[in-house]
């Protein structure tokens, strides 16, 4: 059980088609069980970033799977995506070490932005391993 994958599990993060600057919510992940998570993200097709700005990605978290309740984690900081020539790249890595049990993320567009994102999860710090391979999405209640 010391190898990499008996001490990781992956989850679905996000896989949307923004438009303009309506946000695009992710996949919630479940921390139950582990200590930190990592969401890796790459683009596909990149239309438009947008304006100057491009689109942005910030993590949120919540002890609940409730929408509202959600809140920015700001220690992870954001990524953003300007070029409009970023296709099919990593963009990279937001990692979440907070203390909520909920956190997914969110991709917010500038006028004009028309690109795919993707992301997956993967959760770090098993309380007990093997922790498995893959997790569950869940939806916002």
């Amino acid at each position: 059980m010391r190898d990499l994958k008996s001490n990781i599990q992956v989850a679905a993060g996000v896989s949307a088609t923004l438009s303009g600057t309506t946000p695009a919510k992710g996949n919630i992940v479940d921390l139950r069980g582990f200590g930190s998570a990592a969401l890796g993200l790459m683009t596909g097709t990149v239309t438009d970033a947008g304006t100057a700005a491009g689109f942005t990605i910030k993590l949120q978290h919540s002890d609940t799977t409730a929408d509202t309740d959600f809140a920015d984690y700001t220690d992870a900081g954001t990524i953003a995506v300007t070029d409009d020539a970023s296709d099919d790249v990593a963009v990279g890595i937001l990692g979440y070490v907070g203390g909520k049990r909920y956190v997914r993320c969110v991709v917010t567009g500038t006028t004009g932005t028309a690109a795919v994102i993707n992301g997956i999860w993967t959760k770090g710090k098993p309380h007990r391993a093997p922790a498995g391979t893959a997790d569950a999405n869940i939806a916002a209640t």
